[in-house]
């Protein structure tokens, strides 16, 4: 794991003049397939989906690699989905944040989730966490810098943002959704899967780096390859001091 070096010196409002990014509308075609596309492409009921959900478990792992020990640290997932990421940890104390009720509400783990929220913003800043958790979510946060500087307030000292993400913007990312997903796509829908992804990304991986090397100094990385280029995921460490 990668110890990253961060730069503070740049404010804010010059760093993410860019935010909060505007998702532009889908297509007609698009969106009477999307919902049911997104929920089938996070249960892994698709071939290809099922091929990316194999992969996908380097992510869950490294999320969970902290409850090994310690089943009782006070969590927080962003994006939880499906909440399949309870699966793979054993942690009591789960609060979410997931603003797609559809996605969790027949979950078999919904039982273990203390509270649930629409936005991060819902959360009362006297809540604190031991660790809050992203997994393949902060790619598709368009107010990012914001969630983010929420992380940092919601953490208790020493507590831990652990984020992994797909490694959006970079080449081996690309090709291997071309030519799982994107073929399996194109053949029952007869449309273009970058489309989809153009309109669910709107932060890239090195967008997103950035975003969490301003508001936390303490930052280890690892990747799922051998590069920036030629890995399929990243996964964040940071460290709240």
């Amino acid at each position: 794991m990668k110890t990253i070096a961060t730069k503070l010196e740049e404010r804010p409002e010059k760093l993410f003049s860019g935010y909060p990014k505007i998702r532009k509308s889908l297509p007609e075609d698009y969106q009477r397939i999307y919902e049911k596309h997104y929920a089938d492409n996070r249960n892994g009921q698709t071939a290809a989906s099922f091929f990316s959900s194999k992969l996908e478990q380097w992510m869950h792992k490294k999320i969970a690699a902290d409850t090994r020990q310690n089943s009782r640290l006070a969590t927080l997932e962003i994006g939880a989905g499906t909440l399949n990421q309870l699966q793979y940890e054993p942690t009591e104390i789960y609060d979410i944040v997931e603003p797609f009720q559809a996605l969790y509400q027949n979950s078999k783990y919904l039982n273990r989730v203390r509270n649930i929220y629409g936005d991060i913003s819902e959360i009362e800043k006297r809540e604190q966490y031991d660790r809050i958790t992203a997994i393949a979510s902060f790619e598709h946060i368009c107010n990012l810098p914001e969630v983010v500087e929420n992380c940092q307030i919601l953490l208790k000292p020493g507590g831990s943002l652990r984020v992994a993400i797909p490694n959006e913007g970079r080449f081996l990312w690309k090709f291997a959704y071309q030519m799982t997903t994107g073929l399996e796509f194109r053949f029952k829908y007869k449309l273009n899967y970058s489309m989809l992804m153009n309109y669910e990304h709107v932060n890239n991986a090195d967008e997103i780096e950035q975003v969490l090397t301003y508001y936390f100094s303490s930052i280890k990385r690892s990747l799922l390859g051998i590069s920036r280029d030629l890995a399929f995921y990243r996964y964040y460490e940071c460290t709240k001091i």
